[in-house]
């Protein structure tokens, strides 16, 4: 490996980092920064990059990780006794609550699961419950999404250094 590839992979490493970190946040672009870190590292270095086929791995892996949001947050709704009403309220509320910042974005799910709740009929008790069955799997979501960053991380660092190698 040359100083300019220890550089370029340090670099990469270090975006992809800042990207897991916004991962832990719903709705944020974290997964998509560590592929387009990889991309970027791959395209400058050439056959010294991550291979193609762990790039293809990391595009669905961040499918899967952008995706986390949304299924975990009404998946746990679900878990907690919501309706059809408390799923879609989770997930407008998250929408909603991205234009009010962490605070919007950590509550937003709560809140529209709650609110949609009590618009169909149910009773304060099941809907607060549905909501918190939003923020847990919101949570839930979060750390899959964590998780997937760190494999996407070390795929691309055991790729690049295997092809540096080589």
């Amino acid at each position: 490996m040359t100083i300019e590839q220890i550089i370029g992979l340090a670099l990469a490493l270090l975006i992809m980092a800042a990207g897991t970190v916004t991962t832990v946040l719903p709705a944020l672009p974290g997964t998509p920064v560590l592929v387009l870190a990889a991309l970027g590292h791959r395209l400058y270095f050439g056959d010294k990059g991550a291979a193609w086929g762990v790039i293809v791995v990391l595009v669905l892996l961040m499918i899967l990780a952008v995706s986390l949001d949304y299924i975990a947050t009404v998946g746990g709704a679900k878990k907690m006794g919501a309706t059809w009403r408390g799923a879609t309220g989770a997930i407008v509320g998250g929408i909603v609550g991205l234009f009010f910042s962490l605070p919007g974005i950590l509550l937003g799910p709560f809140v529209g699961a709650l609110l949609f709740e009590l618009l169909g009929g149910r009773g304060w008790r099941a809907s607060s419950k549905a909501g918190l069955g939003a923020i847990l799997g919101l949570f839930v979501g979060a750390l899959g999404k964590f998780v997937c960053c760190l494999v996407m991380m070390g795929l691309f660092g055991v790729s690049v250094v295997y092809n540096s190698l080589h």
